[in-house]
């Protein structure tokens, strides 16, 4: 018996259909979808209209800050002589490279760096064998030409006598008369020699010029001494100078020609604070390499050591700079605001960079403030950006210091 396939049942036409059995067409299963779809778009739309609406509400106005009530300044802007500080080298009014004419070896030396000396005294010795061979040299020549010139005068004179009874020739009389001119002149030159080589042989002691001490010693025994070598340094200890180099663009300005006072100091007394020195010395001109004139400021101080770096302050070009008085500065977090009071009159802090002190009272700002702002004086702490600033009708603290604010 065969079994139908299930393609090949069919209902007859007219039965009835179960419930399990019902099935939708396209059409009507388009039309129970279509009113979910569009509850769905009308949700999404709403939800959008919504936040788009909101997006429009107005913020919230913030609280407005509470006023500041406070003295106030002006920042003033001034023009302030400029001071230049120039740098330069402490040494001795009067120094000396201590050296010798003879080359020989040096067999004694007498003083060490820093001894004290005086004019005259002995310094080194240097070997005078070959000194003293040049004076025997000499005075050996002097010796001959004394000889050469009292036969040179005999002769003339005889000559002379020849010549008077006719019984010698006018030219051996001009003869007689140029050997004896010729002698005359050697002796002058060799007693010359013999005063130069004796002055030579005298170098070989070797003396100090002048009062003073030793400030180096370039040379140990054993070495050999030459004309123009250093031997010692010598350096007076009476006064003391500044020797500073001047750039062009300040050396020809007033203040520094011979005589006027100079404001000095010296880096290794700082005990002695500023000094007032005297301009004793100026070059002409300028040196070509550096562009510089040298200028030597004598110091009222004598005991200071040489070679020791000093200062001098020049008046150099007038420069603008903002002042305000010092209670407009408050420090916080390390570092230094001003409270400035803007157009609308309302706080606003702004940093600063601070120079040194104007004048009493007032300090230099360096940056921050261009001149002409209303700062705020003597505040604990900065007040809220914005608050409205109120003028006190107390004085304006000039000679406060700046307040320390807590960070």
């Amino acid at each position: 018996m065969s079994h139908p396939r299930p393609d090949q049942l069919r209902l007859a036409p007219g039965a009835p259909r179960g419930r399990g059995s019902e099935a939708l067409s396209p059409a009507a299963a388009a039309c129970a979808v279509a009113p979910v779809m569009a509850l769905v778009l009308a949700l999404a739309l709403a939800l959008v209209l919504s936040l788009a609406c909101g997006g429009h509400e107005p913020a919230a106005e913030m609280a407005e800050p509470s006023p500041v009530r406070a003295a106030l300044a002006t920042a003033e802007r001034v023009e302030a002589p400029r001071q230049v500080e120039l740098y330069g080298t402490v040494e001795a009014e009067r120094t000396a490279a201590v050296s010798a004419r003879v080359m020989a070896m040096v067999t004694a030396v007498h003083v060490q760096v820093g001894d004290a000396v005086r004019s005259g005294q002995l310094l080194l010795e240097i070997d005078p064998q070959a000194a003293q061979g040049q004076l025997d040299q000499a005075r050996g020549a002097l010796t001959q030409a004394r000889a050469a010139l009292a036969l040179a005068e005999r002769n003339y004179q005889r000559f002379q006598g020849l010549a008077e009874a006719d019984a010698a020739a006018e030219l051996e009389l001009d003869m007689a008369r140029m050997q004896h001119e010729q002698a005359l002149g050697a002796v002058e030159q060799a007693e010359g020699a013999v005063a130069a080589a004796g002055a030579v042989a005298a170098d070989s002691r070797v003396r100090a010029p002048f009062a003073g001490r030793v400030a180096g010693r370039m040379v140990e025994i054993g070495d050999l001494a030459a004309p123009g070598r250093p031997l010692l340094r010598l350096e007076s200890a009476g006064a003391r100078r500044l020797r500073l180099a001047v750039p062009e663009s300040l050396a020809l300005r007033p203040g520094l020609a011979v005589g006027d006072p100079v404001p000095v100091a010296i880096d290794a007394r700082p005990d002695l604070g500023r000094l007032t020195g005297t301009v004793v010395e100026r070059t002409p001109g300028a040196d070509p390499a550096s562009h510089s004139f040298e200028i030597k400021v004598a110091l009222p101080v004598a005991d200071l050591p040489s070679g020791a770096a000093g200062r001098a302050w020049v008046a150099g070009e007038p420069r603008a700079q903002v002042v305000v008085p010092a209670g407009a500065v408050l420090r916080r977090g390390g570092m230094s605001v001003v409270v400035v009071r803007d157009a609308d009159g309302r706080a606003a802090t702004r940093v600063v960079t601070l120079g040194g002190p104007v004048g009493e009272g007032r300090v230099e700002v360096l940056s921050g403030l261009a001149g002409g702002e209303t700062v705020l004086l003597d505040l604990a702490a900065p007040p809220a950006p914005g608050a409205l600033v109120e003028e006190s009708s107390a004085e304006a603290g000039v000679g406060s210091t700046a307040a320390e604010s807590p960070s």
